[in-house]
């Protein structure tokens, strides 16, 4: 704990002496990696990898994609997906099957187990946001999350004009 504690302190530090008007993608990342490391240590006392997770969120949500629309949602490539969703169903939490006279489409479904697993790991995710906005203004939270929200869009709306270019070109 007094390592993890002092490499906090040093990344604060980083921050606040070192390079305070550094790039904004810097210290989004570092708060990123930060959040992720968190709910990594809480998800591992379940046999949950993050990896995993950011998959099954995602079929929380909408259950029965197919490993492509899975892909596409996580921003993954899909041979990463396929490996998350064959480790997943020797877990078995998830199942795959082709459906109905669709034979070129693999669909992935939540097991009982996997569904059951929601009621477990949500909270966690909830406990690191928690953690992470304590002593935090609301307001400031809902302008951060306003303004992080535009920076995705900004960037998504980029990347779409960025391949527009490429594919007249």
């Amino acid at each position: 704990m007094k390592k993890r504690d002092a490499e906090s302190q040093a990344m604060l530090r980083h921050w606040r002496e070192a390079v305070p008007n550094d790039r904004l993608a810097h210290l989004v990342k570092d708060a990123a990696r930060g959040l992720v490391k968190s709910l990594q240590r809480r998800l591992a006392a379940h046999g949950v990898s993050f990896g995993h997770w950011v998959f099954l969120r995602i079929l929380w949500e909408e259950d029965g994609l197919t490993q492509r629309e899975l892909s596409v949602r996580a921003g993954m490539m899909e041979p990463t997906t396929y490996a998350a969703v064959t480790a997943l169903e020797r877990l078995g939490y998830v199942s795959r099957a082709r459906r109905g006279g669709n034979r070129k489409n693999m669909f992935v479904a939540l097991t009982p187990a996997g569904k059951a697993l929601k009621a477990k790991l949500v909270p966690l995710a909830e406990d690191v946001n928690e953690v992470a906005v304590r002593g935090i203004d609301p307001r400031d939270i809902v302008a951060t999350r306003r303004t992080l929200l535009a920076i995705v869009a900004n960037l998504a709306r980029n990347e779409a004009i960025e391949e527009g270019r490429r594919a007249v070109a």
